[in-house]
């Protein structure tokens, strides 16, 4: 591995990359590559790029195989990792190794999530054992990867399991936290330290309050409870006094963009006070201790007295405070129902930061991408996305809900009339009067709102409509530079936020308007046209979409045209894909326009394609490709669904820039484009044999490093099924059939990720290949299967075992059938049939999903009255039971009952395409193309019944006609077996209906 350090900076460069990550992914299957890779990432004579690569490596493989099932880390080298990470912290204890400690943290949580306590167990001793009385560089390692191992308890639901965990770490780690906070705290507050001295104790500072929230975010230990008073006193309590803790040692400039340390403190205090008012509101009763925050908060950011970037958290994190004390209701008459305190909030607090300062108008024109993420945000304590004006918004709107609505609303309505009145007056230079003007109103008007729909619920003081066509409208049909590119801005977001306030009518008409923004020069104004147009077009009512495409088809492709243009004119690959917004409005389009778009698809798709083309040389943002391939594969999906003939165009033109990506293994891409193969092959007719374009892709299909990559897997099991529909003879001839199997075997059935995946594809191989030629793989595979029973079964896996053998009983097949799953399981062991049926199928039955009861009733019924060795001895002890299951499966309510559906609801998955949380890396999941999988058509294996309960009633006498086949036992003596009182009642049913045995 001595040239380890030369792959890991290959990795960084995008000419290199592909070979060195194939390099280092052999290197990572060798035993001992952890803990030799974690040496040099400790080595200081190294390269610190090669030091930082090789953490970010570490992390990323101990993410992504810590429990792969395909491709394990050997267990001989997870204990030595384990026993090496602590220590590695610890050594990478210097400032400047700020940023390599940080991704070695990282790795620490990822596998502390999995293995500890019960395979870590020592792992909370050796973070104790490090604890300095006088070292704080240490002190901040052992604090940093504690933080990142109980920070996970925020997002967990409570359960046994996890609360030891947390008592485990509370037995082991509170006592000496506790001291490490109380000396730390008293050494801050001394005078006379040094600003090295404060800058360590500040950054263990704040990582002690993270560690509160963390140690309380679930309930409140019984160390922190009694120590209420010492944190929280109002007279000298940690959190009081660090409230007005501001070293001028720690100041910063006035330009820095960074919070200083005392800021985050505060912030971090703030968000523990938020907390408790949560979960905690009596304990905070005892010591007043929100009376005398809110009292410092006051203080702190009141008449705007933090008006620096670098301040931003900590008085977004003020206002949420302030939000959420309001909002509790418990200091309605201790704190604001005092006279002049409604007044004072709002002049003194909400409207100073709803203003815009120099930084927003600089941000606006220098970095727009950057205003539009922040300016949409919603504000959320402690993260970077929460902003001024969002929380003082929220403060408004926690007044309007809170009793205060009148009140407030007056105020509010005193400052929008001098805002209006002021830009009236001098409109060139007071353009911010109306901004401010614009905003408060759009906060004191909201009552509820989601990220979806916009505003659901207004104040009923505000008249909305008319204010917009007061004072909105005519900014919005401005021409450009008559008015300040913002308030332009303010226009289209006050469309955004209130679409759902007006008619589609008033919407209709101002459609054109926005189109007209979109060829605007100015970044922002075109990228929030984008914006509400696709959620203009999102808009639903009554679960309908509220626009089709007969209301959008005289211009949508016009539309497009805007659209593209301005994708196109971006330039680079990085510079291209960077406006997410922009591709997603195009997806929307496509998706209300459908086949209106048919005329001019093909200038539309080879304008995609070339896009595709320019983005791929760099793939950076994993949205703008998402919305790319949604896009080419809902273009798809409905202009040949209206013109059959326009399959041909797609292929010609998808199928270089598909190959292209094949083979260069842009990974980024592969999952997407195996999607819409599959889907290009679905659309081709069933009788008709793949063409000659399609079969040369087989053998590359079907070679094992195709399956490698996770994301792609999904893909390639739909594109494997769309040619096993039509070309199955071929394949099997060709020995395609079972090189699948092999896949199944070695790739899907073996692994917790993908066994749904392998019996999907399983399924398929049985319902369109000839069975006899493959039943010795099948049963191969079917050892694998029970030997995942065996060492590692879950519940969706014995769902999944469930399932196939209630799909090979019920399907109409040749070669398949009840017997031939009693033979299969007989064969590989005497009486293993029994205990699968009942220790494993007969339990679910009355359980299975809608969507698979009838084929759990099919297959059921013909195991009861088809089958020739159910009815002989050993199976037929079991008889009784399973016809018990399957009365319990039709004594459900509706158990069958069909849901209408209509073009629309068909196409429902594709029209909620909706993107909004998918932040995640390329690998981290598969990417699923809504479009595509909602254009592929379900088999139905029971297709041959069209009433379960009536086939059930046939086979029923026709069985007890036969009068028990020989050997076998007869039906009255089978159903004398079973449980009269659930027996009888079934019987009467059925002859209720005309089924008389």
């Amino acid at each position: 591995m001595s040239d380890l350090p030369d792959l890991l900076l290959a990795s960084l460069e995008p000419l290199t990359r592909k070979q060195a990550e194939h390099s280092l992914s052999a290197y990572s299957q060798q035993q001992g590559f952890l803990s030799h890779l974690l040496r040099l990432v400790l080595d200081q004579s190294q390269n610190k790029s090669v030091r930082l690569s090789g953490s970010v490596y570490l992390k990323n493989v101990s993410k992504s195989r810590w429990e792969d099932d395909v491709q394990p880390i050997a267990e001989q080298d997870k204990v030595a990792l384990r026993a090496e990470l602590v220590p590695a912290m610890l050594a990478l204890s210097n400032p400047a190794d700020k940023s390599i400690r940080a991704q070695i943290a990282e790795a620490v949580s990822l596998i502390a999530e999995l293995d500890f306590p019960t395979r870590w167990e020592n792992l909370i001793d050796q973070l104790v054992a490090s604890l300095s009385p006088t070292d704080y560089n240490i002190n901040i390692g052992v604090l940093q990867t504690g933080h990142s191992i109980f920070r996970h308890w925020r997002a967990h639901v409570r359960s046994d399991l996890l609360f030891t965990e947390i008592n485990l770490v509370f037995s082991k780690f509170m006592t000496p936290f506790l001291q490490l906070f109380r000396q730390t705290a008293s050494l801050l507050t001394q005078p006379g330290q040094s600003k090295d001295q404060y800058t360590l104790l500040a950054q263990s500072m704040v990582l002690l309050v993270d560690i509160y929230y963390d140690f309380t975010c679930q309930d409140l230990p019984p160390s922190i409870e009694d120590t209420h008073l010492e944190f929280f006193g109002a007279n000298g309590g940690y959190f009081t006094v660090l409230m007005s803790w501001d070293p001028a040692e720690l100041k910063g400039d006035s330009e820095d963009t960074t919070a200083s340390l005392p800021s985050q403190i505060k912030t971090r205090i703030l968000e523990v006070l938020e907390l408790f008012i949560k979960l905690f509101p009596e304990t905070l009763q005892t010591s007043n201790a929100v009376e005398t925050f809110v009292q410092a908060v006051w203080s702190l950011i009141g008449s705007n007295r933090l008006p620096n970037v670098s301040d931003d958290m900590l008085v977004s994190q003020s206002l949420k405070f302030i939000s959420t004390a309001l909002r509790s209701g418990f200091y309605k008459s201790t704190i604001f129902s005092a006279p002049g305190i409604i007044p004072t909030l709002i002049e003194g607090i909400v409207v100073p930061n709803t203003t815009l300062r120099e930084h927003d108008i600089e941000q606006f024109e220098d970095d727009p991408l950057e205003y539009v993420r922040l300016d949409l945000a919603v504000s959320a304590a402690g993260t970077d996305t929460a902003t001024r004006r969002q929380s003082a918004m929220d403060v408004l709107q926690t007044l309007v809900s809170s009793g205060y609505e009148a009140e407030a609303t007056e105020i509010v309505g005193g400052w929008i009339n001098k805002g209006l009145t002021e830009y009236q007056s001098n409109k060139e230079v007071n353009w911010k009067a109306k901004d401010t003007a614009i905003y408060l109103l759009t906060a004191v008007a909201t009552r509820g709102v989601t990220t979806q729909q916009g505003v659901t619920s207004t104040n009923a003081l505000v008249d909305v409509v008319k204010f917009f066509s007061d004072h909105v409208f005519q900014d919005l049909q401005a021409p450009p530079g008559s008015v300040h590119p913002i308030l332009q801005v303010d226009a289209i977001r006050f469309l955004y936020t209130f679409r759902n306030q007006l008619t589609k009518p008033q919407l209709l008409s101002v459609l054109p308007l926005l189109i007209k923004h979109l060829d605007s020069d100015n970044y922002v104004t075109y990228t929030y046209a984008a914006i509400t147009i696709d959620r203009i077009l999102f808009i639903r009512q009554n679960g309908q979409l509220l626009f089709a495409q007969a209301d959008i088809r005289d211009f949508a492709s016009e539309l497009l045209g805007v659209l593209l243009s301005k994708i196109e004119r971006a330039g680079s690959a990085e510079k291209v894909a960077e406006n997410d917004h922009l591709m997603k409005c195009v997806m929307r389009v496509i998706l209300t326009a459908r086949q209106s778009l048919t005329p001019s698809h093909e200038q539309i798709l080879n304008r995609l394609v070339a896009i595709l083309g320019v983005i791929s040389k760099n793939p950076s943002n994993p949205k703008f490709d998402q919305y790319i391939f949604e896009s080419l594969s809902a273009l798809m999906r409905f202009v040949t669904s209206g013109s059959p003939a326009t399959i041909p165009t797609f292929e010609n033109v998808l199928f270089s820039p598909f190959t292209i990506i094949l083979e260069q293994d842009i990974d980024q891409y592969v999952p997407y484009v195996f999607q819409l193969l599959a889907q290009l092959l679905s659309l081709r007719p069933i009788s008709e044999p793949s063409p000659a374009q399609y079969k040369a892709l087989l053998p590359y299909i079907l070679t094992p490093t195709t399956w490698v990559q996770q994301g792609s897997i999904p893909g390639l099991v739909k594109l494997l099924k769309a040619y096993l529909q039509r070309d199955a003879a071929q394949m099997l001839k060709e020995g395609q059939v079972v090189s699948a199997l092999g896949v199944v075997q070695q790739r899907l059935i073996p692994s917790k990720n993908n066994d749904v995946y392998g019996f999907e594809l399983m399924q398929a191989v049985l319902t369109f290949v000839d069975v006899s030629p493959i039943k010795q793989y099948i049963k191969t595979i079917m050892l694998i299967i029970l030997t995942r029973m065996q060492n590692s079964k879950t519940d969706k896996f014995v769902h999944l075992l469930t399932r196939f053998v209630l799909f090979i009983m019920s399907a109409n097949k040749e070669g398949l059938g009840p017997d031939y799953v009693i033979e299969m399981f007989e064969s590989i062991q005497p009486g293993l049939w029994g205990q699968i049926l009942s220790n494993f199928v007969l339990p679910l039955v009355p359980k299975m999903p809608f969507k698979e009861r009838k084929m759990t009733a099919v297959g059921m019924t013909r195991l009861l009255f088809q089958s020739n060795l159910f009815v002989r001895e050993p199976s037929v002890q079991t008889w009784p039971a399973a016809l018990q299951a399957l009365i319990k499966l039709f004594s459900e309510p509706q158990y069958l009952s069909q849901s209408k559906t209509t073009e629309d609801e068909g196409f429902s998955g594709i029209t909620e395409i909706d993107h909004e949380e998918q932040t995640a890396g390329y690998q981290a999941a598969y990417s699923r193309l809504a479009a595509s999988e909602s254009a592929e058509s379900e088999i139905d294996p029971v297709a041959y019944v069209s009433d379960p309960q009536q086939f059930l009633g046939e086979q029923l006498v026709a069985f007890g006609r036969t009068g028990g086949r020989t050997g076998a036992s007869s039906l009255q003596q089978l159903l004398s077996k079973g449980d009269p009182a659930v027996i009888q009642p079934f019987v009467r049913s059925l002859a209720a209906a005309g089924f008389t045995i």
